[in-house]
């Protein structure tokens, strides 16, 4: 077990006190971050004591503590995974080879951009939710996302600690703009625009984090695989709490889905809206919008910088290990969508481009998983309707295939929610919706909130925090 340091100032498992250089500068960065958590973090909660989840290891048995803390005075800090003795580079030109313990000169740029995008969504994240906590449906529900706010600021430390620890100047002046940037911002916005978007309201915040978050998943679990081993233990450590994350979206979509299906039965319609509930078709249109964005986040469908982040040996596929082939694919293919004049046709393509497309579809197939589940409890009501993914990929939109050729998608199953015409339009949630009108802003938190319920929430409203509004 590795054993963590609460006594140092930046609590760590990198022996951060042999090297004063690293130390002087991270100690320099952690005010401005302080700063940042005070303007962006949680709205209206930074004095308040919050019961919250610590890392005091890195090992599965025993890498939490829980307590109350005031979230300004929460003690993030850099951990990495347990290093793997004798462990060899996975994939690409340098499989086999002893992995990297220093950054490769020739992949110096191209490391550090991976890493600064990365980095640049675990704040993005945060500065989209800021405002949730006012509109909490219960107490359950507030500490998960505090607790998830919190994580995403230490896996901000995580790759700052790379880009200080690797990257000298360079490195400094990536880890400055991570905290320059704002989600939204007209003039310096996040690099990812899926993390541009508005998080306005519950409903909004599970579907980011059962789509967005697996997304981050993936990025997470192939960056796991470099050659970096520094990058790779990083990734390692965040991927056991990035699966909380993952809960959270699952878990409460769930909640909401079984609530409205028991209006719907309990009241006999299916707009139920007059009861408080959200619509299946409202969840079928937030549902389509962060499917598509979090599609996007994968890339083209044939890209050379996929292929060459893997030739590098710098990011593998999810997985990897796994994987029964060469792990250099130079000779191998992937079949692939691909937009031929107006229609959509699959093709074999070569596999190294292909690599988005490859994870793609893994993550589309885990997706799948996780909305089977929710028309499970959709049927055993005795509903005849189902939430679905586009039965073609890309048809909410995308890189390359964006709006193209819906007829091709095979068409609708009776009972199915329908889609938008071009695939985006009123799928989306930008598009005025009468619920969230009628939601319209609140000034208070939800009655089972008020009440000081700790157990998850049955009922979401689309219940949208005005800015400006007061708690």
């Amino acid at each position: 077990m590795a054993g963590i340091d609460y006594l140092e100032r930046i609590p760590n498992n990198v022996d951060l006190a042999s090297n004063r250089r690293l130390q002087r500068a991270l100690e320099e960065w952690q005010p401005r971050f302080l700063e940042w958590w005070r303007d962006m973090g949680p709205e209206g909660f930074q004095a308040r004591d919050v019961y919250l989840r610590t890392a005091i290891s890195v090992d599965a048995k025993g890498w939490a503590q829980f307590g109350y803390v005031k979230m300004p005075e929460y003690r993030w800090g850099i951990f990495l995974a347990e290093p793997e003795t004798g462990r060899t580079i996975p994939f690409g030109d340098h499989k086999g080879r002893p992995v990297w313990q220093e950054v490769p000169g020739e992949y110096r740029g191209t490391l550090r951009r991976l890493i600064v995008t990365q980095g640049d969504t675990e704040p993005a994240s945060v500065e989209q939710q800021r405002h949730l906590g006012r509109t909490c449906p219960s107490l359950y529900d507030l500490r998960n996302i505090f607790q998830v706010n919190v994580e995403e600021g230490r896996h901000l430390w995580a790759m700052v600690y790379l880009l200080q620890a690797y990257f000298g100047r360079d490195g400094r002046e990536e880890a400055e703009g991570l905290l320059q940037r704002r989600s939204g911002d007209r003039d310096k916005p996040r690099i990812l625009s899926a993390f541009n978007e508005r998080t306005p309201h519950w409903l909004s915040y599970l579907m980011f984090t059962f789509f967005t978050d697996r997304d981050g998943k993936y990025q997470l679990a192939c960056l796991a695989e470099s050659g970096f081993d520094p990058l790779s233990r990083t990734c390692r450590f965040m991927l056991t709490e990035e699966a909380h994350h993952l809960f959270i979206g699952e878990t409460g979509v769930s909640r909401v889905v079984q609530r409205t299906c028991e209006l719907m039965r309990e009241h006999k319609t299916d707009d139920v809206r007059k009861y408080g509930a959200i619509a299946l078709a409202t969840m079928q249109r937030y549902l389509n919008f962060h499917y598509s964005v979090s599609l996007d986040l994968f890339g083209s469908e044939v890209s050379t910088n996929a292929a060459n982040f893997y030739t590098m040996s710098l990011k593998g596929r999810f997985e990897e290990t796994k994987k029964d082939d060469d792990h250099q694919l130079k000779n191998a293919t992937y079949r692939v969508a691909m937009l031929q004049g107006e229609r959509i046709v699959e093709k074999d393509e070569p596999a190294l481009p292909s690599l988005n497309e490859r994870v793609r579809d893994d993550y589309i197939a885990d997706c799948q998983r996780g909305v089977d589940r929710w028309n499970r409890i959709i049927r055993e009501h005795g509903i005849d309707v189902e939430l679905r993914l586009s039965r073609d990929r890309r048809l909410l939109g995308g890189p390359r295939l964006a709006g193209r050729a819906r007829a091709q998608s095979g068409g609708m199953g009776r009972g199915q929610v329908p889609l938008a015409a071009d695939g985006r339009g009123r799928g989306l949630h930008r598009e005025p919706d009468e619920a969230c009108d009628r939601a319209g802003k609140v000034r208070q938190l939800d009655r089972a909130a008020r009440a000081g319920d700790q157990w998850p929430a049955r009922r979401f409203r689309l219940r949208e925090t005005g800015i400006g509004d007061t708690a």
